[in-house]
């Protein structure tokens, strides 16, 4: 493979390497001085030693990143007392240069000691040649800027014909961080980027790269209309600027099953792309389109996303938790048993078959949502460490804000079946087992509730049972959520206060 020397990339490594955040990294610090701040190895291998001149104990520390546990770097000492100490830095023969930076730190200021061990050797690299190269090794890579995913910090995807690369860090022209919006990549161009190979749990990627050069491409994307298509379906139309040799389309294989193309219409260099999308009966789902040209001898290419949400599939908590983890949406409907996190909205929600964790749901906090509260969310089966939960949870409507009350106050309330009070009371009796029918009482108080259910929304069969599953018996303090209402005996015309149909919130045992 052709090696080249690079200086320009040499130079904008040494400029890093020279920079400074703030006064305490200069070299001439009172507490502690070093005869060198720059240490140079042999690439062959050996050591070089500097003096550290100290007012106060020291220590130093390799700076480690999880790209490069710095374990080439021998120092001889990582601590030191007062005075004028000699270190050494050394390291075994290395193939390609390589960089390092020792922390020294005494009396809370430190100064830094940057390591260079040869020159970087510039290796020309397919993509998939650079997924092979060992961490740490100097490529030259070109291929086609696919995705930009941190415009500040320049992240973004690099594609040729062998394959695709994640773009960790793009330095500018002047080898400085923070500014990739200065180099005016856009998707669909081809670059050429040098930088050393890094990895970032296993996956390859090059980390901090230069740009060597940027040939703009013949075709881009300017605008897209109905990008996120609501699970109808409808037409998604993208607009192009091309200056090659007409636009071809290409659908991944997966997406052709529910969306097509419609209509292509060029004008000079514009060019309209219509597609049709299909109705989603299924979880939500994406794709990428990619458009192409040419000049005659070279290809050029853009991309852009399409998304379309799934259907909204109704279910109970208990059918929810069944399902796998997916994109598929679901609408879960019942009562905020707790809330561990009122500003983000991380909280439980429970219903008559069971309880479910909801990971933040979106602006939870202007709601002034509070425990018992009965709402309807919408969101994505997921799973954390293998407990199951909400994500991206939605609030699509507040069923009910339960009102507290007590026995006392529940009596005096106007009926109506919309309006839920949360009651606390012992338990005095109970009429029946099945249902929950029991007298709840409070002091003086007492109230009648007709269907103390396990939780919202039960119906049918699900009504029963809870008195045995929770085992309440008389004397038990019950918490229980529900209208009041005044029912009269068509036969007798006694008419009787009631809080019905109520579910069941929480309880404490007598014993």
């Amino acid at each position: 493979m052709k090696l080249k020397n690079i200086f320009p990339f040499f130079v904008a490594m040494l400029a890093l390497m020279t920079s400074c955040d703030d006064e305490e990294t200069m070299t001439l610090l009172p507490e502690i001085q070093v005869s060198s701040s720059f240490v140079t190895l042999p690439q062959d291998g050996g050591s070089t030693s500097i003096t550290v001149t100290a007012k106060d104990s020291w220590t130093a520390e390799k700076v480690t990143t999880e790209k490069d546990s710095v374990k080439w770097l021998t120092i001889s000492s990582t601590t030191g007392a007062a005075g004028e100490t000699e270190i050494s830095f050394s390291a075994p023969s290395a193939i390609d240069g390589r960089t390092a930076e020792v922390l020294l730190n005494c009396a809370g200021k430190t100064q830094r000691i940057n390591i260079m061990q040869g020159l970087a050797q510039i290796s020309e690299a397919t993509v998939e040649e650079a997924k092979a190269a060992p961490d740490g090794k100097t490529l030259r890579i070109t291929g086609v800027c696919t995705n930009i995913t941190n415009t500040l910090y320049g992240n973004w995807y690099l594609t040729d014909d062998t394959g695709e690369l994640y773009i960790y860090g793009t330095l500018d022209k002047k080898g400085g961080t923070k500014n990739f919006l200065s180099l005016g990549l856009e998707v669909g161009d081809e670059v050429t980027i040098e930088g050393p190979k890094g990895s970032y749990k296993g996956d390859p990627q090059m980390v901090n790269v230069m740009v060597i050069q940027i040939n703009k491409s013949l075709v881009k994307v300017d605008s897209v209309q109905n990008a996120a298509l609501t699970d109808q379906g409808g037409e998604f139309v993208a607009y192009l600027t091309c200056k090659g040799q007409g636009v071809s389309v290409e659908i991944p294989e997966d997406a052709k099953s529910w969306l097509s193309i419609s209509s292509i219409q060029s004008a000079g260099t514009n060019t309209v792309v219509k597609f049709k999308a299909e109705a989603n009966n299924d979880e939500d789902r994406e794709t990428t389109l990619t458009f192409r040209t040419t000049d005659g001898s070279k290809n050029y290419s853009t991309q852009t996303t399409i998304s379309q949400a799934g259907a909204i599939v109704d279910a109970t908590i208990a059918e929810f938790l069944a399902a796998p983890v997916g994109d598929r949406q679901y609408r879960l409907k019942g009562a905020i048993s707790k809330i561990d996190d009122a500003t983000s909205g991380k909280l439980y929600l429970s219903d008559f078959s069971g309880e479910t964790y909801v990971y933040k749901v979106q602006d939870f906090a202007t709601k002034g949502l509070k425990e018992g509260d009965i709402i309807t969310i919408v969101g994505k089966r997921a799973a954390y460490n293998g407990s199951p939960q909400v994500s991206g949870a939605v609030l699509e409507s507040i069923i009910a804000s339960v009102i507290p009350a007590t026995v006392a106050e529940a009596l005096t309330k106007p009926d109506d079946e919309n309006i839920y009070y949360m009651v606390t009371g012992e338990i005095k009796s109970i009429s029946s087992e099945t249902y929950g029918n029991l007298y709840l009482k409070d002091g003086a108080s007492e109230i009648y509730v007709y269907g103390c259910y396990p939780g919202y929304g039960a119906s049918g069969n699900d009504r029963k049972g809870l008195i045995a599953a929770k085992g309440l018996k008389v004397g038990d303090t019950l918490t229980l959520i529900g209208p009041k209402i005044t029912f009269v005996n068509s036969t007798t015309g006694v008419s009787t206060i009631e809080l019905s149909p109520t579910f069941y919130f929480s309880h404490v045992s007598a014993e």
